[in-house]
């Protein structure tokens, strides 16, 4: 599941938020921009998916598009899993729900942590800190599979930075996936060295070397 963990949330605890064409599924386009193949290596999958989007978002291991897609750009990044690590509930850190996603997506704007959009926030339990009423630091839940669920949308203040935020954060949502009996997992891109540094500290290890592709579907 870890090879291909979208399609795993999409056709397990997360189907409620996908569009599906046979081997092909993607997320609802206000919930998240990512899109999955049953097999990245089938040529039928990349024809299902071209019924429900012509711009498709993925991830894994390694992605090679077939005929009617064309590859528009292609980021590195790492896997990590937290198998051993423990948790830690923050006391300062409060739920965000949808009431509080315009400061979300304003907090996005800043810290720029990667894909965040109006209804991510259905996906999972997001944290986060106020400083004078103010949302400086986030993290929430985004793909969720049997057994595991992704950190995701680590994010702060450009102005708060270095204060210890987005660990503390990165903690209490592990904190409540490890509550449920499930694991978590997180990605990041591959020259985003202080974050990787950050959650290698935080227990979490390296699991695998992934790409974050887009592909156009030019028939």
């Amino acid at each position: 599941m870890l090879n291909n963990p979208v399609w795993a949330a999409l056709t397990g605890p997360q189907a409620c938020f996908a569009e599906a064409a046979g081997n092909a599924a993607r997320y609802l386009p206000d919930i998240a921009p990512f899109a999955a193949l049953s097999d990245p290596a089938d040529p039928a999958a990349w024809r299902d998916l071209a019924t429900i989007t012509n711009y498709a978002l993925l991830t894994g291991p390694s992605i090679t598009p077939r005929a009617g897609w064309e590859v528009d750009q292609v980021t590195p990044g790492v896997q990590m899993i937290g198998q051993s690590m423990s948790g830690v509930e923050d006391p300062e850190a409060v739920l965000l729900t949808e009431k509080d996603v315009p400061e979300m997506l304003d907090l996005v704007a800043r810290a720029e942590p990667g894909p965040f959009l109006k209804r991510t926030v259905d996906l999972g339990r997001y944290l986060g800190i106020r400083d004078s009423g103010r949302l400086v630091a986030m993290a929430g839940e985004r793909f969720r599979m049997p057994g595991w669920t992704e950190v995701s949308a680590v994010c702060t203040d450009p102005a708060y930075r270095g204060k210890g935020l987005g660990a503390r954060l990165t903690l209490a949502v592990a904190a409540g996936i490890l509550a449920r009996g499930e694991l978590p997992f997180l990605h990041a891109v591959h020259d985003n060295e202080n974050a990787i540094r950050l959650y290698g500290r935080l227990g979490f290890t390296h699991s695998a070397d992934v790409v974050f592709a887009s592909f156009r579907y030019t028939g």
